[in-house]
């Protein structure tokens, strides 16, 4: 059986909406991440989780390039992390 993944809140919350991108390679993590951000409104928070390197650069400059807030951590478990916030 395969073990649960996050889901995203669908909701009116405090949690953030979550992609969970590991194990996919790129371009898929920028992708499911801009698929994400465009269903939200501005000021909304997103979690992305990434296993792929390339993320580290791809998700950043994607942001950048849209003006979304974006700050890149990396989890105990060397799982790559991105707190983002859509712009207006």
């Amino acid at each position: 059986m395969t073990p649960a993944r996050p889901t995203a809140s669908t909701g009116s919350s405090s949690l953030a909406d979550v992609v969970d991108a590991r194990g996919l390679k790129c371009p898929l993590p920028v992708l499911k991440m801009e698929k994400r951000l465009a269903a939200l409104p501005a000021g909304a928070p997103l979690t992305v989780l990434a296993t792929d390197p390339i993320a580290r650069i791809d998700i950043p400059l994607y942001c950048t390039q849209n003006g979304h807030a974006c700050t890149a951590s990396t989890d105990s478990d060397g799982t790559l992390r991105f707190e983002i916030v859509r712009a207006a």
